[in-house]
């Protein structure tokens, strides 16, 4: 099946996890949306997979994505998450080898094939430079860059940053066209200005939103954020 996904540069990548589920899952999904709209910044939105159904019913502009796949086919199988169910419930895309859900090279390469011929959208995580060169030929939609070592519980500083410039120019020079999502290490809209000023396509944050004191104003702060340096991004180009 031909992927039609589409997504604009810059945009921003919320994923729950398993902080929230059910109704709140669905109101910050809510929210999400909204913010997509004002802001002019495309959203993916990671859902727990019983939740795909009722946040793609909820909303019109977020793009809804499973938290992972595996790369079978309809028949047997009991547990396993069946590509064809994901997008029938609504997804339009898979997040693959997260740090907490690693995949070899062979099964994630099936993933992405898999993921493909059902017309989703592949969003695969890479903890490094040399990772994210060896994904890049395997040709996913997005590549996301994110050290496991700031995930959940890291700050970034300034050999972070600079990292950003390495690690976009090893994938690039695999695949120049690649989209890369540095995440990781994300605690507040200052993190996701800095990131996106510094190269980044795009960013995300998971518990630097869930875990605010005020989850909803600082998800707005972030995507906010996400705009305004990308138009400074963008002047600075043009000058």
């Amino acid at each position: 099946m031909k992927n039609e996904f589409k997504i604009s540069k810059p945009f921003f990548e919320i994923g729950p996890k398993t902080y929230l589920y059910g109704k709140e899952a669905v109101e910050l999904a809510v929210e999400a949306d909204r913010l997509c709209e004002k802001y002019g910044v495309d959203i993916i939105f990671t859902a727990q997979y019983t939740d795909i159904e009722p946040i793609s019913r909820a909303t019109r502009y977020i793009k809804v994505f499973a938290q992972h796949m595996d790369p079978i086919y309809p028949g047997r199988g009991v547990g396993a998450v069946l590509p064809e169910a994901v997008k029938a419930a609504g997804a339009v895309g898979v997040l693959l080898n997260h740090t907490e859900k690693p995949l070899t090279i062979e099964v994630l390469t099936q993933s992405i094939k898999r993921a493909h011929e059902v017309g989703l959208a592949t969003l695969v995580c890479a903890g490094s430079s040399e990772e994210g060169a060896a994904i890049a030929c395997l040709n996913p939609d997005i590549i996301l860059a994110e050290s496991p070592a700031l995930i959940g519980k890291g700050a970034r500083g300034p050999q972070d940053m600079e990292e950003i410039a390495k690690i976009n120019h090893a994938i690039h020079q695999v695949n120049p066209n690649m989209l890369i999502l540095h995440g990781a290490g994300i605690t507040d809209e200052k993190d996701v200005y800095e990131i996106i000023k510094a190269g980044a396509d795009a960013t995300g944050s998971t518990s630097g939103i869930i875990k605010a004191e005020k989850p909803l104003e600082m998800m707005e702060k972030m995507i906010a954020s996400v705009a305004e340096a990308w138009k400074i991004r963008k002047k600075e180009k043009e000058n």
